[in-house]
């Protein structure tokens, strides 16, 4: 069996890779907020999921430095994951511009 930090990171990993090869492509290209608001869902699901698994089981997840629960590993494992993927999404499709401030 898998230890718990590998399947989550997994699971985030599949996630990201299902949003900003298909999802957001697909139906968001390139409105920042059709992705905010579909990103606020995905990660939801993933803390959900997380979640129905481990909510409870006072499972603690090694981090490099300290170690978390399992939301705030996910969380953080989570964005960790994402950031490369949304800056390189963000240059390709010129998502900055659809931000207006």
């Amino acid at each position: 069996m898998f230890k718990p930090e590998i399947l989550i990171l997994c699971m985030n990993l599949t996630m990201m890779l299902i949003a900003y090869f298909f999802i957001y492509p697909r139906f968001c290209g390139s409105d920042g907020m059709k992705i905010v608001n579909n990103d606020i869902i995905i990660t939801s699901v993933v803390l959900l999921i997380s979640g129905y698994f481990f909510w409870g089981s006072g499972q603690v997840f090694s981090m490099i430095w300290f170690s978390a629960n399992w939301f705030w590993f996910t969380l953080s494992t989570c964005m960790a994951i994402e950031i490369p993927f949304m800056l390189w999404y963000f240059k390709k499709h010129n998502v900055w511009e659809s931000f207006k401030f």
